[in-house]
């Protein structure tokens, strides 16, 4: 917590300052308005006082009540102010953390994890300050502050008061025993509960195709249980708080009128005798005794009064037990994302000057994902000059996405190293290489907006790109008729994730908005998995005339989209075991033949059809 709250400004911790000191008065005002009970109840004993002599302390203590309302408000103001101020601070951190890791600090935490500290996780260091500053702060003041009121009155009364103590400390520690622990696993059950809802509703149409939707409700409704079973043991553990402290409140009251009738009883009045009667003793001494019951009883009333500013001080520490533990492992959860450092390290500025252009060479280039794991890419070599076309193909999980992923630094290379345009991937600056380079996932990623804004996505030599520009790359993409056929043409509605569009849709859209940037490498990570034939062959010769002076990296895994390649790289189990033209690795390699053979006939593929 205390990591967390280092990240305070100079300003916060000055508004939060500021808040304790009308916390204070705050306090004050409520405590002064007991004293003027005391003064009413001596005046009332006199017969000689007037109206007036009740309304000037019953105006000061209208007073101080409207003072002590006024500083409630401004502390509410500021506590709302610095926690929104604050928490809105840590958002924005968080996600540039998060936006500048690699995919394998993303892994790590997993997308719902990394969801669930950006949104709940956040929300309870809020609700921290906010109750903190007008809550937790004012428990112990009141409480101390109070004490000190009443510390010198009758010490029945004071050990009724200390009894009421002990009793409200036993809650809490009941509290602190056993809610504590089971807060602490809330987090981790809420993202448990955010990833599979996430991974249910992502899969939806799968579910429904294969009737599992009692399957994935069972599913859904044991970890929705887990954490509904244990936020119901905390919280009726929570809810015994209220009745105890009314029923503390309550026998305090009593106990402490009870002892006040005792007390005034104790008051002896004087014995009428005639005696007495004769001297005038007896009206003075009467009028005496009275008076010491008054006072009795003005000292039961204030000490009530204080009394109850002492439970409800503890009332209000109580609270913190309720937001405390799971603000503690919600601020820990943030600190490990602050934590952990991105493994791929980018330089402010490129520190060499790229020779040439459109290069990409890797030298004996190894990759594992962990220290504790084997590598998943062992020893690769090859160079891809500019305006040339290199393939990699292998069996699923031969290591060809991973491979490629390297070249964007999505991971660093954990051996060898690898250049573009003559220099080393670790000389440049993010901005730099992503301008070299195009990178076309294999899953189409398009955002919420229109085509035109997704075609304008990040930076562009052009931005914002001319129509002209976009329907040029929306040509060269084969995603021009498509477009145009819709009403509203550039500007169609694009729902988020693009679901509004078909699978051969959103990949056509995804290249040309990576075309429309004119990068000088660009990377189809198996990109033409979703087109058909005859769209997939049109592309390719498109972006083979158009596109000469273009270097293209293509990952595929249609024999058909690669044959064309001035270099294909086959792999298998992340080792490269074949490396030439179609022709040469159709001849001579056995792992190439099978794939190849698997797809298309021998004429077929003898022909390049």
């Amino acid at each position: 917590m205390l990591k967390i709250f280092k990240r305070l400004t100079v300003k916060e911790w000055l508004m939060m300052l500021l808040s304790v000191v009308f916390v204070c008065i705050e306090v004050w005002a409520n405590l002064k308005v007991p004293d003027y009970m005391s003064s009413i109840t001596k005046l009332l004993q006199n017969s000689s006082t007037k109206v007036a002599d009740v309304m000037d302390p019953g105006w000061r203590m209208i007073g101080f009540s409207l003072l002590g309302f006024a500083s409630a408000v401004v502390v509410g103001f500021i506590a709302a102010r610095v926690a929104a101020s604050f928490t809105t601070r840590l958002r924005e951190d968080i996600f540039n953390r998060v936006m500048d890791y690699s995919d394998a600090e993303i892994k790590n935490f997993s997308i719902p994890s990394l969801l669930t500290r950006t949104t709940n996780d956040l929300t309870q260091i809020q609700m921290l300050i906010t109750m903190g500053l007008q809550v937790v702060t004012m428990g112990p003041i009141m409480a101390i502050w109070a004490l000190t009121k009443i510390w010198d009155k009758s010490s029945s009364w004071t050990m009724s008061l200390g009894v009421a103590i002990v009793v409200v400390v036993i809650m809490l520690a009941i509290l602190l025993i056993l809610a504590f622990p089971k807060q602490s696993k809330v987090q981790v059950l809420t993202d448990k509960l955010n990833s599979t809802t996430r991974e249910i509703l992502t899969g939806i149409r799968v579910v429904r195709a294969y009737n599992a939707e009692d399957y994935q409700d069972d599913k859904y409704n044991e970890v929705n249980n887990n954490i509904t079973r244990l936020n119901l043991f905390v919280y009726r553990l929570m809810a015994l708080m209220n009745p105890v402290m009314t029923a503390v409140s309550s026998g305090l009251t009593l106990a402490v009128y009870w002892i006040g009738a005792y007390l005034i009883n104790d008051v002896k009045l004087p014995e009428l005798t005639q005696k007495a009667l004769a001297n005038g003793s007896y009206a003075t001494d009467f009028a005496s005794s009275m008076n010491d019951r008054v006072a009795v009883f003005s000292d039961m009333v204030v000490f009530t009064s204080y009394a109850m500013q002492v439970v409800i001080g503890f009332m209000l520490m109580a609270f913190v037990f309720m937001i405390l533990p799971r603000a503690l492992v919600s601020a820990r959860r943030i600190n490990e994302v602050f934590a952990l450092e991105s493994s791929v390290n980018f330089k402010e500025e490129t520190s060499k000057t790229p020779d040439r252009t459109g290069e990409v060479e890797f030298h004996n280039v190894s990759f594992r994902y962990s220290k504790t794991s084997r590598d998943v890419i062992e020893h690769v070599n090859f160079t891809a000059k500019k305006g040339e076309t290199v393939a990699f193909i292998g069996s699923t999980g031969s290591g060809k996405s991973t491979l490629i992923s390297l070249i964007p630094r999505f991971y660093d290379a954990t051996g060898g190293y690898i250049k573009v345009d003559g220099v080393k991937l670790k000389h440049y600056s993010e901005k730099d290489l992503n301008d070299k380079i195009g990178f076309i996932p294999q899953k189409a990623v398009l955002y919420s907006g229109t085509i035109r804004s997704n075609m304008n996505f990040g930076e562009s030599t052009q931005t914002p790109l001319s129509d002209e520009a976009i329907w040029e790359a929306l040509e060269l993409a084969q995603a021009k008729d498509f477009v145009e056929g819709k009403e509203k043409g550039l500007d169609t509605e694009v729902a988020q994730g693009g679901t509004n569009f078909s699978g051969g849709q959103r990949q056509r859209l995804a290249i040309a908005r990576a075309l429309a940037r004119k990068p000088e490498v660009l990377i189809f990570d198996d990109s033409f998995s979703a087109l058909d034939y005859k769209t997939d062959k049109k592309l390719r010769h498109d972006l083979h005339e158009k596109l000469a002076d273009t270097t293209k990296l293509i990952v595929a895994q249609r024999i058909s989209t690669i044959m064309d390649a001035d270099q294909i790289l086959v792999l298998d189990k992340g080792v490269v075991v074949g490396q030439g033209t179609h022709k040469e690795l159709l001849a001579n390699n056995a792992v190439y033949q099978e794939i190849a053979y698997s797809q298309l006939s021998k004429e077929e593929l003898e022909n390049g059809k």
